[in-house]
């Protein structure tokens, strides 16, 4: 017993080491108005992604303000495969409609690449 108890820390930084670190992975609520707004503070070198599924031929109206300029994209994956509907590097501010083409899990992504931290506002609408 504590053999194992002496094992778990080091288990524990090993997890931690290896695995990716990320900003933030929210998952999109929608409000009974069939709406969703988050709020995100982007950390210098990382990211912020907002994901749900969506049926084929779903639209979803979208826009966000960023503080600064932010990599934005809405992704889906199919195996290994990054399916990118939209992408657009270095945006403060967009705003577009998404045609679901397939039935998927998509992400609403954006990086950044600066030094300081991005406040970022972001409305999706079905």
């Amino acid at each position: 017993m504590k053999k194992a108890r002496q094992r778990l820390p080091a288990l524990a930084l090993t997890l931690l080491a290896v695995a990716p670190l990320r900003a933030e992975l929210v998952e999109i609520r929608w409000s009974a108005e069939q709406r969703s707004e988050h709020r995100f503070n982007v950390a210098p070198g990382r990211f912020a992604e907002l994901c749900g599924p969506l049926a084929q031929g779903a639209e979803v109206r979208w826009a966000f303000d960023a503080a600064a300029p932010l990599d934005f994209n809405i992704h889906y994956h199919v195996g290994r495969e990054v399916v990118y509907p939209v992408r657009q590097p270095l945006q403060v501010r967009a705003e577009g409609t998404l045609a679901a083409a397939v039935a998927q899990d998509y992400c609403w992504m954006w990086s950044n690449r600066g030094a300081q931290p991005v406040p970022l506002v972001v409305r999706l609408v079905r």
